[in-house]
């Protein structure tokens, strides 16, 4: 890269672009920081599901009347269709990895049948050979973002690369039995760390935002215990709800006698949130958006079940601790701060987010913009919300930038785009809002509790919509040069710098 200085202060500098072709580009040096941070933020280091268009042409075509490497070939692609769905990916996007990861092989007619917990692929390999047929069943619900990272860079060695079906099945293997990144304890400490920041962007003071870091924490491993016994989600989830009513039913009975002004309602609010968080809700409703019903009702289910395993806790606490003339925790109508305190409510969405992506085992690289999507959709909430629009759109709204935000973002951390879509909406997800139509129901204020349940309901569908729509948006827009001139990639493409002087050949088409 070359560089002339202009007149005024203004600069040139010669460029080689992805296409190999050297131009000439025209800086100031006015704002290079604002420069820099968009370049960043938009740098042609697309996602895999960004790229993944049509299957290229097979980079090593495997001999199809092998059986064995057939065989070999399309375990790879169920294995790898594997880690991406127990991540929370969506059918579509599934099947497409799927089906990229056949075709890059030589496998390029397939039919591919991605459920709730299955993988189904069917090779055909012509008049005189009988079809190949492959099947995955997906046991475990995964949240290591650093395997998902994993499993996104071996789909770019194998676009990019000539890797044998060995070697990419042997990076796989290694990449699924290779131990967490971080502590376990250090999972503990981001959920918790989650918890404290979920009561300090509801408003609760320092109190609430201790006492919910404590209390998540117990949730936390107590659920680590109760999993080992095998003991099934939807009873994991109701301790938890019992573990997150208990303290705020303590604080609320000892509140009034030591005169502390707290709101201990907050306590439940978060760990409702952190019990919520990490769950197929996203996945949920983009497959119903995407044409994939059956999946999209068995995650809903899903999603439905440990909701109400959560509020059987809670309501369980609540009503032992009525009995023995404790205080149930109210519920405060005035706001807590709104616009007012926004400076105090992005940094707690920021960290929200950050503290999220790090229980969830996400990479270094990628903490930071699951922090920045945080930010940024808790202040359009915030904004959307203070203009007179509802929750539900404002919601929507906000899940639409952190859809749109996350893909570029994860452009440059080199993560897949789901990490932080689901990181950036954690701290919106509705859980003071169940919490309130909980407390409703059991004071036998139905339409109340009904209303405020709906509400809950519709804001979680307008964020996984939200996200789905910003996906969208993303992906149409920012789609890489090479995608938007050919529609597709069909070959190899081998970037090269042409030294001067000489004449380049014209491009493979």
């Amino acid at each position: 890269m070359d560089s002339d200085t202009l007149p005024g202060g203004d600069s040139t500098e010669t460029r080689v672009d992805h296409l190999g072709r050297r131009r000439l580009f025209r800086r100031g040096r006015r704002m290079p920081v604002v420069s820099q941070a968009v370049g960043k933020l938009v740098a042609d280091r697309p996602a895999t599901a960004d790229t993944i268009v049509a299957a290229p042409s097979p980079l090593q075509p495997i001999d199809l009347t092998d059986d064995a490497r057939v065989a070999e070939v399309l375990d790879l692609a169920v294995r790898v269709g594997e880690v991406v769905l127990a991540s929370g990916t969506g059918v579509i996007d599934t099947t497409t990895q799927v089906r990229f990861i056949a075709a890059t092989y030589g496998l390029a007619r397939c039919d591919v049948d991605v459920t709730y917990d299955s993988i189904r692929i069917w090779a055909d390999r012509g008049p005189r050979l009988p079809p190949a047929s492959s099947m995955r069943i997906v046991t475990y619900r995964s949240l290591d973002f650093t395997r998902l990272a994993a499993v996104d860079r071996l789909t770019r060695r194998i676009r990019n690369e000539v890797v044998a079906p060995e070697d990419a099945r042997a990076a796989l293997d290694t990449i699924t039995t290779a131990p967490h990144p971080y502590h376990r304890w250090t999972a503990t400490f981001g959920w918790s760390l989650l918890a404290a920041a979920i009561a300090a962007l509801l408003g609760g003071g320092i109190v609430v935002a201790a006492v919910s870091f404590v209390t998540t924490l117990a949730i936390d491993r107590s659920n680590r215990v109760l999993n080992r016994y095998g003991l099934p989600f939807f009873f994991q989830h109701m301790v938890g709800g019992a573990i997150a009513a208990t303290p705020a039913v303590v604080l609320a009975t000892l509140a009034e006698p030591l005169g502390i002004q707290v709101d201990p309602a907050l306590i439940i609010a978060a760990g409702i949130t952190v019990l919520l968080s990490g769950l197929q809700l996203v996945g949920a409703v983009q497959d119903g958006i995407t044409g994939a019903p059956i999946t999209s009702t068995a995650r809903m289910l899903e999603v439905m079940m440990m909701t109400g395993g959560i509020i059987a806790g809670i309501a369980l606490t609540l009503r032992i601790g009525w009995l023995f003339g404790a205080t149930v925790p109210p519920i405060l109508t005035t706001p807590a701060g709104g616009i007012i305190d926004l400076p105090v409510q992005i940094v707690a969405g920021a960290v929200a987010s950050l503290a999220f992506a790090l229980a969830c085992y996400a990479e270094k690289r990628a903490l930071t913009a699951a922090a920045g999507s945080g930010a940024a959709g808790t202040i359009c909430y915030l904004v959307v919300q203070e203009i007179g629009f509802g929750p539900v759109l404002s919601s929507g709204v906000a899940a639409t930038v952190i859809g749109m935000a996350g893909g570029l973002m994860a452009r440059r951390a080199l993560t897949p785009p789901l990490v932080v879509a689901i990181a950036g909406i954690t701290p919106l997800l509705p859980g003071l809002k169940l919490y309130r139509g909980l407390y409703a129901v059991l004071n036998d204020e139905l339409v109340l509790g009904a209303n405020q349940l709906l509400l809950a309901f519709g804001v979680g569908c307008a964020l996984a919509a939200g996200v789905t729509l910003g996906e969208w948006f993303d992906r149409t827009v920012r789609r890489p040069r090479i995608l938007r001139r050919f529609g597709s990639l069909r070959r190899p493409i081998v970037r090269r710098i042409r030294p001067r002087g000489r004449r380049r050949p014209p491009p493979i088409q």
